[in-house]
């Protein structure tokens, strides 16, 4: 399984773009962001510099990507 590389909260929105989803609106220092395609699925992205290697992979997961998915994404 790859490792997770440090990112940001703005790098996580901007990956996340890229598979439907947008931000819904902004409440305190996260993010929300629901998916065009199944607005109930909604996903709290932290607005912090480095996000936390557990919080990457629970963000991953409610996403509905494969850690390989989303590092796929990246490129």
């Amino acid at each position: 399984m790859a490792k997770l590389p440090v990112l940001s909260g703005l790098d996580v929105i901007k990956i996340l773009k890229k598979v439907d989803y947008i931000v819904d609106h902004i409440n305190g220092d996260h993010a929300i962001l629901i998916n065009r395609d199944n607005p109930s699925r909604m996903i709290s992205v932290p607005l912090h510099t480095e996000l936390k290697k557990g919080t990457l992979g629970s963000i991953i997961k409610y996403s509905g990507l494969s850690r390989d998915e989303f590092l796929a994404l990246m490129k």
